[in-house]
């Protein structure tokens, strides 16, 4: 297990410095001024060409913005267990640590959302509701690629029926591809917005992971040596 623990914060780690290595390109190759308003962006070429390709689906824009409510509906359950815990153990540090690594990763995982909407890198192909929108990274697809993933993590560890585990497993990946596929379909954010979404996500929830297996092999490890 702390291998495996090891593995997934490196692979954690390699995905974050992906992340700021996409961000970085993204402010120097193919820069143009083909945005709303004349706005620079990145990989200008590879955009337009995806954007012109996919077209705009306002509908599909509207139905994955709604269902972007599921992930939020999810980190509050997981919050209430945690507020749950809270109340009968009496003590913060007595709820379960992955229950709080979790809280710490939704945390951070909202700051990156609004350190990114504070310091634009990209906006939107086209005006929302008249107004110029940040775009970089996607922020639905971020949200659903960070928390979709931990309802089946945490499931997996608490569920034992077999079968609500796999159909967890089956409806979270349906509902994750979806919203990945309609968001970058849709026609509201370029491809490459899509792009540094998946990777800060994927990087941030294999850190999470990663950091809750090695405190649960420390754990039985020192619960090993205790009984020796």
């Amino acid at each position: 297990m702390e291998k495996n623990g090891r593995k997934l914060l490196l692979a954690g780690f390699g995905f974050m410095a992906a992340f700021i290595i996409w961000t970085m390109l993204i402010q120097t190759v193919d820069v143009q001024p083909v945005g709303q308003n004349g706005t620079n962006i990145g990989f200008a070429g590879l955009n337009q060409w995806f954007h012109k390709l996919t077209g705009v689906h306002m509908t599909l824009y509207t139905v994955t913005d709604w269902l972007g409510l599921v992930p939020i509906a999810v980190c509050m359950g997981f919050s209430v267990i945690g507020f749950i815990q809270l109340v009968r153990r009496k003590n913060l540090f007595n709820v379960d640590v992955d229950i709080l690594l979790l809280g710490v990763y939704y945390i951070l995982v909202i700051a990156g959302y609004l350190i990114f909407e504070m310091i634009p890198i990209n906006y939107r192909p086209l005006l929302i509701e008249g107004r110029m929108e940040a775009s970089y990274p996607s922020s639905t697809t971020l949200l659903v690629v960070s928390v979709m993933p931990t309802l089946a993590f945490q499931v997996r560890r608490r569920v034992q029926n077999s079968v609500v585990r796999k159909a967890v497993y089956s409806c979270t990946a349906v509902f994750t591809l979806f919203m990945v596929v309609g968001r970058t379909i849709s026609g509201v954010h370029w491809l490459t917005d899509i792009i540094g979404a998946l990777l800060l996500s994927a990087g941030l929830y294999l850190l999470y992971h990663g950091i809750v297996s090695l405190t649960e092999e420390h754990k039985w490890n020192s619960a090993k040596n205790y009984r020796h």
